[in-house]
């Protein structure tokens, strides 16, 4: 199942190594992106403490966090890297909050896992080649009726473009058709899920450029145009977040009943 990851172990603790603590979704300071995710969140998912919710590649767990606190949600998060296991207790810990961490691998038997109420994972299944199966793992931990919450940033169109010139590693990394939502009618269908919300949302993100892997001057020259762009207009006028297409807007973002 190795060559079906377009990512290593190794990468994920090197990532999670790095990361600040304390990490958490909070409406006063979310940015415009994370709060269009927030107004679909609590428009579509039920306010019902108590219910368990499962985030696969967890770490470091913020939106664990925002459920537990503005939901009343269980939060459990599944992971296989060492430093995000240890990154998510760490976080919980730092924010007075419990965490269920699951350490194992997405791909191996979790039949003995109990089922959840709600799974979600927000910027895991692109890193992967079947989307069909990686889904399909993700239903094996959801109860009947269940919530599938399923999130990809958006790389395709005019974010390929720039991304290929700035960050061409990172973009190596993400399967670009698992971004696609004309992909997505195909596990929708086959898998039997009733679709309660699937759309991009977020609009135009110049946050989308911020990694730059090529220090050279015409790089330096696009995220000094883009600078701009984001402060003085798409972090300004909020409207603009509502026009959203696979060409730029920043993020896919589907909910489901299974």
């Amino acid at each position: 199942m190795e060559i079906n990851k377009l990512t290593t172990k190794e990468h994920w603790d090197e990532n999670w190594e790095r990361i600040k603590l304390p990490a958490e979704i909070r409406k006063e300071e979310a940015s415009p992106l994370t709060l269009e995710l927030i107004k679909i969140f609590e428009k579509f998912l039920p306010r019902q403490p108590g219910l368990t919710i499962l985030e696969i590649g967890g770490a470091p767990g913020q939106f664990l966090a925002y459920f537990s606190r503005e939901f009343g949600y269980i939060p459990y998060a599944l992971d296989y890297s060492d430093a995000g296991c240890q990154k998510l207790r760490e976080n919980f810990k730092l924010l007075n909050l419990d965490v269920h961490v699951i350490q194992r691998d997405f791909f191996e038997d979790l039949s003995d896992l109990p089922k959840f109420d709600i799974v979600f994972s927000s910027g895991f299944i692109e890193h992967f080649i079947d989307l069909e199966d990686v889904v399909k793992r993700h239903l094996n931990l959801l109860k009947k009726d269940g919530i599938l919450v399923l999130g990809v940033p958006n790389f395709k169109g005019i974010n390929r473009v720039i991304l290929k010139q700035l960050a061409p590693k990172l973009l190596s990394m993400h399967n670009l058709n698992n971004m696609d939502y004309k992909n997505w009618e195909s596990f929708e269908t086959n898998l039997g899920l009733k679709t309660v919300f699937r759309n991009y949302i977020g609009g135009f993100e110049p946050r989308n450029y911020r990694r730059c892997e090529v220090k050279n001057l015409k790089n330096k020259i696009i995220r000094f145009v883009f600078k701009p762009v984001r402060i003085f207009i798409t972090d300004r006028f909020l409207f603009l977040r509502r026009f959203n297409s696979r060409l730029w807007s920043a993020y896919l973002l589907g909910i489901y009943r299974k």
